[in-house]
């Protein structure tokens, strides 16, 4: 059954044999293709009834709606078109331009469209998923959106990549696991690579880990293979005790200044292509009083790892044997006002905390207090493991955390309910309270003011797209890897830092890269040099210039994102965007109104 089922199309007097006839001297011929997203747009979204209302709209030839726009016999069906009807513009409404983007772009090019001549519609994320309470109305503003997507396509012009060359070095920005993995990786595929760690020695965070799961190795025998390995290399230079200060230059050149923090600190500048950024996390610490907090046995899960660590024999605590531990799942996680995220690593690491400590005494009583336990894959073996060497697991209600005190004696006291029993209210004398607490975002304003990073609601980095684009940022050439991400163990840490060597390599190895055109620009004989572009934009990508005698601003099209951000506050309208003209926009905005303004 094919995936794609023609409502209307216009074909004018197009034969099925005729060849794309050149843009110049004629009308615009543009293919429109309505999605039906699987039914994430089609159940609230009337799509053959935007399609009847499209169809005639200037300059569009053939209309259609498929079920999945993206599916490899869509793409092909599209490609077809093109060339049955010598289209040369193209308009998908689908689902956001994040997720298929390149996709359709592909569908152009291969094709003989220029693939800046294609626009994409959001009518899910900005219509279908925002409105599946009116349907009637979601269906008129999709019909809007895609008028308003045709009125662009209309104005669009053959834009061609911009071919900058590329340095092929690249900067590590931390010296973690997932640094030291990306490191290696880089340096294996034939690049310099520069490593900068702002404390005195690499590893990080597991560097100070004992035994872990399921490879029972130590986390300091694991850096100190990996940091072995980074020694053998020649073509990694390390920077210890140094941070990262300045970055200059454009995308695939950058210069970077790196201080060094000795007793006569130094200023070390280095040209790097790309610049992977593995700076890591903080675990989070608890306000006095929190879950008792700031009570003697009242430890943290880093904490307790470094006890558990540190023991050959039986558990104890300030000289005192440990028979009874508790702990509290989900501290400074998941909570409603403050970190509403999960660390995910954190039910893991504790549960082989507990099967650590059963090893050590299989006598000591533990208890987990948990909302939900999260060991996803192999940990499910490490949680039976556990369960099976007596740790007793009570699931308590989200709005009726465990409460920490101490009774008469001044022994530990912790009371909860325990919804697997009906949600009796059960109390628990114990030695040692551990709070299992998650990672949060290291302060890093100072790196994201110099790099210009995005971070996401969770105060971590933020990624292009989490499936698509995983390790990429908005800012070219600069990638993210590990837990300065997100949360994430050391196995998806060592993963990131690979996915971000393969991003580096696929930029640096072949000595030049491509970058959208999709730049502002300047008329020069319009700009008086007001300096008022120059706070607006975000990138440093404007500077001044002199053209025959005159102060203008000129624009660096390697260091611009398009974000648009200097057109409006030109108060010449010396600037224009390229793919988003004033044209461009003012066409789109007048297609969407009942009545145009004049």
């Amino acid at each position: 059954m094919s995936e794609e089922r023609t409502v209307t199309a216009t074909t004018g007097d197009a034969s099925a044999n005729e060849a794309p006839v050149p843009q110049e001297g004629r009308e615009r011929r543009i293919g429109v293709y309505v999605c039906h997203c699987g039914g994430n747009i089609s159940d609230y979204v009337d799509v053959a009834r935007v399609v009847e209302a499209v169809k005639d709209e200037p300059g569009v030839v053939v209309a259609r709606d498929t079920i999945f726009a993206c599916a490899d016999a869509s793409q092909q069906d599209m490609e077809e078109d093109i060339h049955t009807y010598g289209l040369d513009g193209l308009v998908v409404a689908s689902c956001s331009p994040k997720l298929h983007t390149t996709t359709f772009r592909g569908v152009a090019r291969r094709a003989g469209i220029n693939p800046y001549q294609y626009t994409q519609v959001n009518i899910r994320e900005q219509d279908s998923w925002a409105h599946t309470d009116d349907p009637a109305g979601a269906t008129h503003l999709a019909i809007s959106l895609v008028k308003g997507g045709i009125a662009r396509t209309r104005l669009t012009e053959p834009l061609e990549p911009l071919v900058v060359e590329t340095t092929q070095k690249a900067l590590v920005v931390g010296g973690g696991i997932a640094g030291l993995r990306a490191a290696i990786g880089l340096a294996d595929v034939g690049l310099e690579v520069f490593l900068v760690e702002k404390e005195q020695q690499l590893g990080g965070w597991v560097s100070r880990l004992g035994t872990m799961y399921p490879h029972d190795r130590k986390g300091s025998e694991l850096i100190d293979g990996l940091v072995a390995e980074v020694r053998r290399r020649d073509s990694i230079t390390v920077f210890t005790n140094a941070e990262l200060m300045a970055k200059s230059g454009s995308f695939g050149n950058y210069v970077a200044a790196i201080r060094i923090n000795t007793d006569l600190p130094e200023l070390v500048h280095v040209e790097v292509g790309s610049i992977v950024i593995a700076t890591g996390f903080d675990t989070y610490e608890p306000a006095a009083g929190e879950f008792g907090y700031g009570i003697e046995g009242v430890v943290t899960l880093p904490e307790f790892k470094e006890l558990v660590d540190a023991s050959h024999g039986p558990l104890t605590y300030h000289g005192r044997p440990v028979r009874t531990i508790a702990y509290i799942y989900c501290v400074g996680n998941r909570q409603p006002g403050g970190n509403e995220y999960c660390s995910k690593y954190c039910c893991a690491a504790t549960v082989h905390a507990s099967v650590e400590v059963a090893k050590l005494d299989g006598k000591v009583h533990q208890y987990h207090l948990y909302r939900d336990i999260r060991t996803y894959g192999k940990y499910e073996l490490m949680y039976t493991e556990s369960r099976k060497r007596g740790s007793v697991y009570m699931k308590f209600p989200e709005d009726t955390p465990p409460a920490v005190a101490q009774d008469a004696s001044g022994r530990l006291v912790v009371t909860t309910h325990d919804t697997l029993t009906g949600g009796e209210e059960v109390t628990i004398p114990a030695d040692l309270v551990v709070l299992v607490t998650g990672m949060v975002p290291r302060k890093n304003e100072e790196l994201m003011g110099l790099l210009k990073l995005p971070v996401g609601t969770d105060g971590f980095f933020n990624e292009i797209h989490p499936k698509l684009r995983p390790v990429e940022t908005v800012v070219d050439g600069v990638l993210i890897a590990g837990a300065c991400q997100g949360p994430k163990n050391s196995t998806e840490s060592v993963a990131s830092g690979l996915a971000a060597v393969t991003q580096s390599a696929a930029i640096l190895k072949v000595g030049s890269a491509e970058l959208d055109p999709l730049v502002a620009t300047v008329n020069a004989d319009a700009c008086t040099w007001c300096e008022k572009c120059l706070p607006a934009c975000p990138y440093a990508a404007i500077e001044k210039t002199e053209v025959r005698g005159r102060t203008v601003a000129t624009i660096s099209p390697s260091t611009c994102k398009g974000c648009g951000g200097c057109v409006p506050v030109c108060p010449e309208d010396a600037i224009d965007l390229r793919g988003y003209t004033d044209a461009q926009i003012r066409a789109v905005i007048d297609s969407m109104l009942e009545e145009p303004v004049a």
